[in-house]
């Protein structure tokens, strides 16, 4: 038996209801992708600290269901558009799935990856480098974001490896997955913290902390706010989000940095920096640290 993906088109408002009527219908699994992706319509979604994204989809969104090759691809469609109250036909195109070993596929997707000087970030299906100086992270792609094969999340480890020895504190707000708060674990950083609005985000974070035998602290952000009242300041506060948030989030974010401190972001495509930088110049003065692949890090020191 092979498999085939149902592929419809709808607006915003009708993906996630639709999405749930196909599983019901009888897909066996269903996404949700930007239909604009890859062009200048293309929009991130995001939520701010604390509270979920505003939108579920996007203006154009694609939802792509998974069925059996047997199966009949229109009567899901049918059935699907009529629980949601649909009395018109849903266009959909079908593609199909090739027969793929998908466990190997994914693992021969996901090489040992060398950022910086010695960070190497090992899937946990290969062998670490030989090298007796590298600073060596286990890490497996999972649902958090964050494996050092992104441009902004490579600029801020190196920044860590460069910049943060003999630091005593840091936030990562925005952790994801938890690597840059293990890479200033692992480069001697005392006391790391770690915070996301995702708790599976949070307890992948965790695990790899556990797995890599490093302290963290990990939040969602009130608990964060209660544990760690607005006085309490970090020598280094880094976030790898997006140009957005971190704009809305310029008065908190500057405000958990020590006099003397660091201040790290990105996520931040190079046409983003200059607004970012005027976001923040009433905290802290930022400047472009570096760039890599038309993303940058930005990055400055409190005033004493």
């Amino acid at each position: 038996m092979g498999w085939v993906e149902i592929v419809i088109e709808v607006a915003r408002d009708q993906a996630e209801e639709l999405s749930d009527a196909l599983m019901e219908a009888g897909a066996l699994s269903v996404s949700v992708e930007d239909a604009d992706e890859g062009t200048d319509a293309e929009r991130p979604l995001f939520g701010e600290p604390g509270m979920e994204p505003e939108q579920a989809a996007w203006d154009r969104s694609r939802v792509v269901a998974l069925a059996g090759k047997d199966a009949d691809h229109a009567a899901i469609v049918t059935d699907a558009a009529k629980a949601i109250g649909l009395d018109y036909a849903l266009p959909f195109a079908t593609r199909d799935v090739e027969e793929q070993d998908w466990v190997r596929l994914t693992q021969s997707q996901f090489e040992p990856i060398h950022i910086g000087r010695r960070i190497w970030v090992v899937p946990s299906w290969h062998d670490a480098p030989a090298d007796p100086d590298a600073l060596l992270l286990e890490l497996d792609p999972g649902l958090a974001f964050g494996t050092g094969s992104h441009p902004t999340t490579r600029l801020c480890m190196e920044w860590l490896e460069s910049q943060a020895i003999g630091a005593q504190t840091l936030l990562d707000y925005g952790c994801g997955s938890g690597i840059l708060a293990l890479v200033a674990a692992k480069v001697g950083v005392p006391q790391v913290i770690g915070v996301d609005i995702d708790p599976q985000a949070l307890e992948a974070a965790q695990h790899n902390a556990e797995r890599n035998r490093c302290e963290v602290a990990y939040f969602l952000p009130e608990p964060f706010a209660q544990a760690h009242p607005e006085g309490e300041r970090f020598d280094i506060v880094v976030a790898n989000i997006l140009a957005g948030p971190l704009q809305l989030m310029a008065p908190m974010l500057a405000g958990r940095v020590r006099p003397g401190g660091s201040l790290v972001l990105s996520g931040v495509l190079d046409r983003q920096a200059d607004e970012v930088i005027a976001a923040y110049a009433p905290y802290v003065p930022l400047t472009v640290w570096a760039e890599h692949e038309g993303w940058v890090a930005l990055a400055g020191r409190l005033p004493e």
